[in-house]
């Protein structure tokens, strides 16, 4: 039996005392967790040090790198088109990446889109997609360099061999409190993206009261960080500082996600996901070769709908198939007359969550048809027994948990009373 290089508590210690870990120390230390030789208790210690003691950038770069080495790599160096990617750090009403990819795509730009399913009030990108009739988010290696090279644009589940480290550290920081760890963060993210082997990346990092960081500056120093990740591996990095202390659009859910991201697609939807979806694709391009980009008029010309059509019928999915609605809604109306000076995010993330559209455990399944329709967004004008939101859900059982939930998370003020909507949607950006 080999022997071991280091000693599992000899590496805790250093931690725990403030010390830096080298290169060798935490190349070993994830592969033997990957392996299994260092156990869960002994990783849980050691991510309790991290998160209270911080990393170095060497020591951030070092764990990202070797939970990168530990699964296998994509190359999309044989296709004949450049690749750029975006990730978000989640938010409720976030389906950006809906539009996103199949704008960036209509440009003749690659985009690699390995997405997560949700976990508690933020949504996931694959179970909004599985509300349409077919499509799948499985494909096989050939099967995603094929669309990549055909359509563009593919939105589909990280296989298991993608930083593998990475997905037994999160279940594990899920369960032991260190979740907030901006090293651990960024590693966790740059790690899947590094691996995914884009040649360029663009971050939406969200701050507010529906964000995993409530606090801008903490959001700005994951994203100086993360940026800094991708630069160090080679891989063309931006982000943009988003607002998420307001729902992102009208709608929160799966099915009705989708059905406002089409509306974006054909030149409508709100003001605040186009303007977002805008930005993001902006900086894609540019990051692709492609400065000055006619976002706008992508959507404006059907070319963007062409591209989202293509990338849904490439998965099975029927771009035309009626999406599926809720047995039950309940229409929550206006009590007085006045201004919508508050509409915080997370309590209705947590309102959606509970009617259905998420899910508390990994293994739950979600109701492709639950969420909330919002009516109104702060600072709009309120009458007396308007519609504010609306409660989707196929258990109406579920609608007194998700009323609780959205007590004292909204609020009818009066005109010139200042509006809480956190500021700009676009709050600056990194790289």
């Amino acid at each position: 039996m080999a022997v071991e290089p280091f000693d599992t508590v000899d590496l805790i210690r250093t931690k725990r005392d403030g010390g830096a870990l080298s290169t060798a120390q935490l190349d070993w230390l994830i592969d033997a967790y990957t392996r299994g030789y260092v156990a869960d208790e002994q990783m849980a210690a050691m991510t309790m040090a991290i998160f209270l003691n911080g990393m170095g950038r060497e020591e951030i770069r070092d764990l990202t790198l070797a939970m990168v080495a530990s699964g296998e790599r994509l190359d999309f160096s044989g296709l004949s088109k450049k690749t750029t990617d975006k990730h978000s750090t989640g938010g409720v009403g976030d389906k950006i990446t809906l539009p996103l990819a199949p704008l960036v795509a209509s440009f003749g730009v690659a985009v690699p889109q390995l997405s997560g399913r949700g976990l508690g009030h933020t949504g996931g990108t694959l179970d909004k997609l599985e509300s349409i009739p077919g499509w799948r988010a499985q494909l096989s290696n050939d099967e995603f360099m094929a669309q990549l090279e055909r359509v563009g644009a593919v939105v589909a589940a990280a296989g298991a061999g993608l930083a593998p480290a990475d997905g037994k550290l999160y279940a594990l920081r899920d369960i032991t409190g260190t979740v907030e760890s901006i090293p651990l963060i960024a590693s966790s993210i740059m790690s899947k993206k590094i691996a995914e082997g884009t040649a360029a990346l663009v971050l939406d990092v969200k701050f507010g009261s529906g964000a995993f960081l409530h606090d801008p500056a903490k959001a700005r120093e994951l994203a100086e960080t993360m940026v800094r990740l991708g630069t160090d591996a080679g891989v063309a990095t931006r982000a943009l500082l988003t607002n998420m202390n307001v729902p992102l659009g009208l709608a929160i859910g799966n099915a009705n996600e989708v059905r406002e991201s089409v509306e974006v697609l054909a030149g409508g939807g709100p003001p605040d996901v186009v303007e977002l979806t805008l930005a993001l694709a902006r900086e894609m391009l540019d990051l692709a070769g492609i400065p000055d980009a006619d976002v706008e008029g992508a959507l404006g010309s059907g070319r963007a709908m062409d591209s989202w059509r293509a990338m849904i019928s490439a998965q099975g999915g029927d771009p035309d198939a009626v999406l599926p609605a809720p047995r039950e809604t309940h229409t929550v109306l206006a009590e007085r007359a006045g201004v919508l000076v508050a509409q915080q995010a997370l309590p209705f993330g947590i309102a959606a969550w509970r009617l259905g559209a998420g899910r508390a455990r990994r293994q739950d399944p979600v109701q492709h048809a639950a969420g909330i329709d919002l009516h109104v967004k702060p600072g709009d004008a309120i009458v007396q027994g308007q519609p504010l939101f609306t409660l989707r859900t196929d258990e109406p059982e579920r609608f007194a948990r998700a009323l609780e939930a959205l007590e004292g998370a909204y609020r009818i003020g009066d005109p010139g009373e200042p509006v809480l909507d956190g500021g700009p949607l676009i709050a600056g950006r990194v790289g």
